[in-house]
């Protein structure tokens, strides 16, 4: 991770990819729905067709756009069809993090999503089952991130202790937003999962 937004060729390059990149609207198209495709989400962030990996970066990029959540399943849609696939946990994984000179942190997906931590790109803090901690960030509509191992370790670094309503809790913050991880009571025993 990098904090001097003049080392990071990632923060550099903020506002050119964010203009130039914006996800068509899936939010408003509702086709018929034409049943399951054999297309899979590893937890890892893989995405497979027919069982076989997509290796093609640009593909992957491709599917990642036209990918909405309904209530009832994560499907791919465009204007005319709308077919669903298989998620393991979330579709996308945050693998780079940064942040800017106001202390905002931004976070890129491995298909180079890139957001704001903040109210419209909030992180969420699950516990694992082995009881590791499990960071995920909102990208956008109801597509979630998960942190990758090594960008859990660079946000614990960076949790600080508040007082939340006579609570002291650690968490994290971006800009002026802070989000709680955990009451500090509870936070013993809890690993990274």
């Amino acid at each position: 991770m990098h904090d001097a937004p003049g080392q990071s060729p990632f923060l550099r390059g903020l506002s050119e990819v964010g203009a130039a990149r914006k996800p068509p609207p899936v939010e408003r198209w509702h086709p018929p729905y034409c049943g399951d495709i054999d297309m899979r989400i590893a937890s890892d962030g893989t995405w497979f067709y027919q069982g076989s990996p997509i290796r093609r970066h640009a593909l992957v990029k491709l599917f990642s756009s036209i990918l909405r959540k309904d209530p009832e399943r994560y499907v791919l849609v465009t204007p005319v069809e709308c077919v669903g696939i298989t998620v393991e946990d979330v579709p996308f994984l945050a693998v780079e993090m940064a942040r800017d000179e106001a202390g905002v942190l931004h976070l890129r997906t491995q298909v180079d999503d890139i957001v704001a931590v903040g109210p419209e790109h909030p992180l969420r803090f699950d516990v694992a089952e082995d009881g590791g901690l499990k960071p995920y960030v909102k990208v956008r509509a109801a597509l979630w991130a998960r942190l990758t191992r090594s960008l859990v370790h660079d946000l614990v670094a960076q949790a600080e202790e508040r007082d939340l309503a006579g609570v002291a809790t650690l968490g994290v913050a971006s800009g002026d937003a802070f989000f709680a991880i955990a009451p500090v009571a509870e936070i013993e025993g809890l690993t990274d999962g």
